[in-house]
């Protein structure tokens, strides 16, 4: 019996000493951890602390962009909780299997995942957790063509983070509605939100939050047909995302970068940036993005006269789709093929 508390105290211990590398960001270092907690954890053996540990290793995978490994493990720490009847267990590791697919591109399927996880933490009245769910919800709606359904899920979350007196919520919220309105093509409101976010994320000091509404502010200015303004605050954006190692952040940043070369004319450049971009997509395994770019690197090969280049980024792109399964962005890039 005493030789399983000391197993328990080490497990916690462990646990607290992995959470501070998770906080440092120094993923490689917090999988070693919790990968030797969860060998502990089955020595016990505690098939809760098992769940949790499962939990951890899928965390820690999605640090290290590995989120094919992080899938099996939430998946396994999904079960593990249904098994043991941990209800808010269950409601992490589907929260954490709809991130993972959302990464991956599969939107649908992240979908699911998060409706689920909403649905168990409002009957546990867990408001943080839905409300930190719902928010991801929104994001799909507006990542797969649905912005309206995403404003009136976000007004509705940024009410929930007001009575929860949650500041760094609610400037994140700010921000996705800004966002909404700017893919609505409201620049007006779009820029109203987005400014309202911008003053509290500097207050509770959310780097990454400021960089995302820098963001998206100088995507507007791109819309806009305010190109050099924009191109000022992507490379203040990718200076901030790359002092953060923040890889997803920094290939989305450096697309952006290259799409407003391209919009001057300088096509040199803007290669140069969709290069770097693909290669950090293409590690993340982010189809999306990766699809994305291949589209701004055809439309420019098309600009330049280079038709063979355009088809080889088209066809890379349709391979992508095909294996996403993603039957709407494969119709645009066969029209982008049809056009040239």
């Amino acid at each position: 019996m005493t030789q399983s508390c000391n197993r328990v105290k080490v497990w916690e211990e462990r646990r607290n000493e992995a959470n501070i590398y998770y906080k440092q960001g120094k993923f490689s270092e917090y999988l070693d951890l919790v990968t030797e907690n969860l060998q502990l954890a089955r020595a016990i053996p505690d098939r809760a602390r098992e769940g949790h540990t499962l939990n951890d290793i899928g965390l820690a995978y999605l640090g290290c962009w590995q989120p094919q490994k992080a899938l099996d493990c939430f998946h396994q720490a999904l079960a593990v909780a249904v098994e043991i009847g941990n209800i808010q267990a269950e409601a992490t590791a589907l929260s954490n299997l709809g991130s993972t697919c959302s990464r991956l591109g599969k939107l649908s399927q992240a979908l699911e995942y998060f409706e689920k996880a909403a649905q168990i933490f409002r009957e546990l009245q867990d408001t943080q957790g839905e409300v930190s769910t719902l928010n991801d919800m929104a994001l799909i709606y507006i990542r797969s063509g649905k912005p309206k359904r995403s404003l009136l899920l976000q007004n509705q979350i940024l009410a929930m983070r007001r009575l929860l007196g949650d500041l760094s919520g609610e400037a994140t919220t700010l921000n996705g509605i800004g966002f909404a309105y700017s893919v609505l093509g409201e620049f007006g409101k779009a820029l109203d939100y987005l400014q309202q976010a911008l003053p509290i994320q500097k207050a509770v000091k959310n780097l990454a939050g400021e960089a995302i509404t820098l963001n998206n502010i100088a995507s507007i200015y791109l819309d806009l047909g305010q190109p050099k303004q924009a191109l000022l605050l992507y490379h203040q954006v990718l200076l901030t995302r790359q002092s953060m190692n923040d890889l997803p952040g920094e290939a989305t940043t450096l697309n952006n970068i290259g799409f407003t070369y391209s919009k001057l004319s300088s096509h040199r450049k803007a290669l140069k940036f969709y290069k770097q971009a693909l290669v950090i997509y293409q590690q993340l395994e982010d189809s999306l993005g990766e699809i994305s770019t291949l589209l701004n690197m055809g439309n420019l090969y098309v600009t330049t006269k280079r038709k063979k280049l355009a088809l080889l980024c088209y066809r890379n792109a349709q391979t992508l789709a095909e294996k996403i399964s993603d039957q709407t962005i494969f119709d645009k890039v066969k029209q982008f093929m049809d056009a040239i």
